[in-house]
């Protein structure tokens, strides 16, 4: 019998109190009750230790850790006009990394074939000294970092279809050929980064793949995005570890962004991502980040499990024709095909 999948969770994320802010543990909340009335969907649930420091300061700066330590300990404030601490906020977020970073020896030991870190706060808006964004570390920066260097891996893939680009994650391995990020968001939106034509720096150069979509974009761009662009490239590139930073604000009931995405398209581009993790023998990995409507969250991180957990068709991603592609496909095949020339 196949192992069960994991789902990484710790009480600490429900404690991180923001308030009446978009960012609340009611979205924790949200998700366990969906998924406690679908019987978790086959997952096991797992509690998360907290990030061992030596691991967390290979991403950020002890100062850094440290002035977050301080700050949360000072009780409610805000670290900018958008993220809140409280005094629980630095355990939630010692948690939260250290969720990705289980998950990750999970999936590299063979122990699980995939997995799903949900914790608070979330973490793709961190750069290695600055909190923003509601996020205060870098998970998932944080988890590929780990299996970098305490694992010995020389490529990961990680995948960001949050609608909001992640800024902190691309910053942190702009000039890395060691992973590949690949962002599909909405522009323009809050950070106002992740331009197509930043594609990194240094040996760097073509791995960072930024992926703007105008507001109003729906299943068919996502979907066309993962299965013409980023599927190709994962294939291309070859990871030892797929990484998603999967958050779900790029849904059409979302407060905070102006995409159209439903349940189905998450499902769609889970299955997609699976499918390439299948064919080249590679873990893949969640990690929550986004999604302000609570049953649009609950639905589509349920969705996303629910996809995991299904056959993999042995076709793969259904092939298009350059002529029914969205023009944000078209330009980005064209404009990648530089440094990857397999996107020709």
């Amino acid at each position: 019998m196949a192992p069960a999948p994991v789902w990484l969770e710790h009480p600490s994320s429900v404690r991180h109190d923001t308030g009446a802010h978009p960012e609340r543990a009611a979205r924790i909340e949200a998700i366990e009750r969906e998924l406690s009335a679908r019987g978790w969907l086959g997952f096991e649930r797992i509690a998360s230790p907290p990030v061992d420091r030596a691991v967390l300061e290979a991403v950020h700066p002890a100062a850094y850790i440290a002035s977050i330590e301080q700050a949360c300990a000072g009780g409610v404030g805000f670290l900018d006009m958008d993220t809140v601490v409280s005094a629980d906020s630095f355990e939630a977020a010692l948690h939260a990394a250290g969720g990705a970073v289980r998950m990750v020896e999970l999936l590299l030991d063979g122990i699980v074939p995939y997995a799903f870190s949900a914790h608070r706060p979330p973490g793709h808006h961190a750069t290695r000294a600055r909190a923003m964004g509601f996020c205060l570390f870098n998970s998932v920066a944080v988890a590929a970092r780990h299996a970098l260097d305490a694992r010995g891996l020389e490529r990961v893939m990680i995948l960001d279809w949050d609608v909001h680009h992640g800024n902190g994650t691309n910053d942190i391995f702009h000039d890395s050929d060691q992973v590949l990020f690949v962002s599909i968001h909405q522009s323009p939106l809050y950070p106002g980064t992740g331009s197509a034509e930043d594609v990194g720096s240094g040996a760097g150069r073509g791995f960072t793949v930024n992926l703007p979509v105008r507001p109003g974009s729906d299943d068919r761009v996502f979907c066309s995005l993962v299965d013409r662009v980023a599927v190709p490239l994962a294939r291309a590139y070859a990871p030892q570890l797929v990484l998603i930073s999967a958050g779900y604000d790029a849904h059409r009931a979302d407060p905070l962004g102006e995409c159209a995405v439903t349940e189905e398209g998450y499902a769609a581009m889970t299955r997609s991502m699976r499918w390439v993790g299948e064919t080249l023998g590679v873990p893949i990995g969640c990690v929550l980040e986004g999604g302000y409507d609570l049953g649009a969250l609950a639905g589509s991180v349920a969705a996303t499990l629910a996809a995991l957990r299904e056959p993999v068709s042995a076709e793969g991603p259904a092939e298009s024709s350059a002529s029914s592609d969205p023009p944000v496909v078209s330009a980005a095949l064209e404009r990648l095909s530089e440094w990857w020339p397999a996107l020709r």
